[in-house]
C-alpha cells in the first residue's frame, strides 16, 4: 500500500528505483582520466559543428560524463512533462462516465450471473466506480514502473544524450555514458580516440539542433499530442486486473513489463496521425545530424566509415528498450526511417549546398511536409531558395 501512494499521476519514487535497478548491472562511475579527455573532445566537436551549422547557441553547451545511473536520473527529470501528459490522458479516460461499467454491471442475458462478486482486487467493491477506483490506485505506480523500465533499459544502451530524439525540455547538454562507450569500443574493436570523437560529433550536432529555440518545444508538443491520443480499452483492462494478485511481486512485475497492458492503446486514426507527425520530425532531425556528422568525420576521422556504420547499427538495436519507447512515446524509428531522413538532407545539399540545408532552422514552418521529405526540390521551392544556387 505504501507503493500505491503517490502525490501525482506518476509515482516517481518507484520510477527512480526501477530505473536504478535496470540500469545498474555493470554500471560504473567514470574513471578519473576519462572526464578531461572526453570534455576536450566535446569542446573540439562543438567548435566544428558550430562552423558547419551556424548554430552559435550550441557553443556553450555543458558537457557531462556520466554513469548509467546518472543518465537514468537525468532523463527521469527531462521526460517528466511528457510522461505526466500521458498520465493525464489515462486519468481522463478513467474518469469518463461508464469506463469499465459494461463488464461490471451487465447482468442481462441468459448467462448473466445471479450473484455477481461484490469485491475485486485490493478489496475494492465492484460496481460502477470499481474500475476507476482500482486504476486510481494502480496507474501511478505502474506508470512509474514502466517509465523506470524504459529509462533504465535506455541507460544500458545509450552512448550519449541524444541517441534517440527524446522529447526533453531541459537545457541541451553534450553527454557521454562512460561504461557504455567502453563496452561498445571493445565489442567492435574500434580505435578509442576515433570512436569517442565520432560520438562527440554526433552529440554536438544534436545539441546544436536542440539549441534552436523552437525545436525542443516542437518535439515535446508532438509527443504530447501522441500520448494524449491513446484510447483505453476499459473492458479489457478490467478483465486483466481481475487476474492480478497484488501480493504477488512477479505478477505486478509482469504487468509493468508490458507497455500495452497498462495503456490498452487502440490503433485509432488520431493516434496514427499523431505518431506519423512525430516520426516525420524525428527522422528529419536524425537525417540532418547524420549528414552533418558524416561530413565532419569523413574529413577528420581516418576510420570514419566503419565507425559511422557501427554507431548506426548500435542505434537501431535497442533490445528491450524499444518496446517501451514505441509503446509509451511512439518513437518507432527503424533503419528505413533514418535512411529516409538522410536521403532528404543529401538531396537538399546536392541541390542547394549545406547552407540550403541549414535553412531548416530559420523557422518551425521550414520543417518539410511528408511529401517534401520524399521530394527535396519541393521543399526548396517552398522556402524560396532556388535549386542550384549554392
Amino acid at each position: 500500500m505504501r507503493m500505491l501512494q503517490s502525490p501525482g499521476p506518476v509515482n516517481w519514487e518507484v520510477a527512480a528505483q526501477v530505473a536504478a535497478v535496470v540500469a545498474g548491472e555493470g554500471d560504473r562511475s567514470p574513471e578519473a582520466g576519462e572526464r578531461p579527455q572526453l570534455e576536450d573532445l566535446a569542446r573540439a566537436a562543438l567548435t566544428h559543428v558550430v562552423g558547419e551549422t551556424g548554430i552559435t547557441l550550441a557553443a556553450g553547451a555543458p558537457v557531462k560524463v556520466l554513469s548509467r545511473g546518472d543518465w537514468a536520473r537525468l532523463h527521469l527529470d527531462a521526460l517528466r512533462p511528457v510522461l505526466e501528459t500521458l498520465a493525464g490522458a489515462l486519468e481522463r479516460a478513467l474518469d469518463e462516465p461508464g469506463a469499465g461499467d459494461d463488464d461490471l454491471d451487465d447482468t442481462s442475458g441468459p448467462e448473466a450471473p445471479t450473484e455477481p462478486p461484490t469485491t475485486g482486487p485490493f478489496g475494492l467493491p465492484l460496481g460502477p466506480d470499481a474500475f476507476a477506483g482500482i486504476m486510481g490506485l494502480m496507474a501511478p505506480m505502474l506508470l512509474g514502473m514502466q517509465a523506470g523500465s524504459m529509462i533504465g533499459h535506455l541507460a544500458r544502451h545509450a552512448l550519449g544524450r541524444y541517441d534517440l530524439p527524446l522529447p526533453t525540455l531541459d537545457t541541451p547538454s553534450l553527454c557521454f555514458v562512460a561504461p557504455n562507450l567502453a563496452a561498445f569500443e571493445e565489442e567492435w574493436s574500434l580505435p578509442r580516440d576515433e570512436l569517442r570523437f565520432t560520438v562527440a560529433i554526433h552529440e554536438a550536432v544534436r545539441v546544436a539542433e536542440r539549441s534552436v529555440p523552437w525545436v525542443q518545444g516542437h518535439l515535446a508538443r508532438l509527443a504530447g499530442e501522441f500520448v494524449s491520443a491513446y484510447e483505453i480499452d476499459a473492458d479489457a483492462f478490467t478483465a486483466r486486473f481481475g487476474e492480478i494478485d497484488p501480493s504477488d511481486p512477479e505478477a505486478m512485475q509482469a504487468m509493468a513489463g508490458d507497455p500495452d497492458a497498462l495503456l490498452g492503446a487502440m490503433e485509432t486514426p488520431r493516434l496514427r496521425a499523431a505518431g506519423d507527425r512525430l516520426l516525420d520530425t524525428a527522422l528529419v532531425l536524425e537525417g540532418y545530424a547524420d549528414t552533418v556528422s558524416a561530413r565532419i568525420t569523413d574529413r577528420l576521422v581516418p576510420g570514419a566509415g566503419r565507425i559511422e556504420e557501427a554507431v548506426r547499427r548500435h542505434r537501431i538495436e535497442r533490445g528491450e528498450a524499444e518496446r517501451f519507447i514505441e509503446g509509451l512515446l511512439g518513437l518507432r524509428l527503424r533503419r528505413e526511417h533514418y535512411e529516409r531522413g538522410r536521403a532528404f538532407c543529401l538531396g537538399v545539399v546536392e541541390r542547394a549546398g549545406p547552407e540550403g540545408l541549414n535553412r531548416l532552422w530559420e523557422a518551425e514552418a521550414h520543417l518539410p511536409t511528408p511529401a517534401e521529405i520524399d521530394a527535396p526540390g519541393l521543399w526548396l521551392a517552398r522556402i524560396e531558395l532556388p535549386a542550384g544556387s549554392a
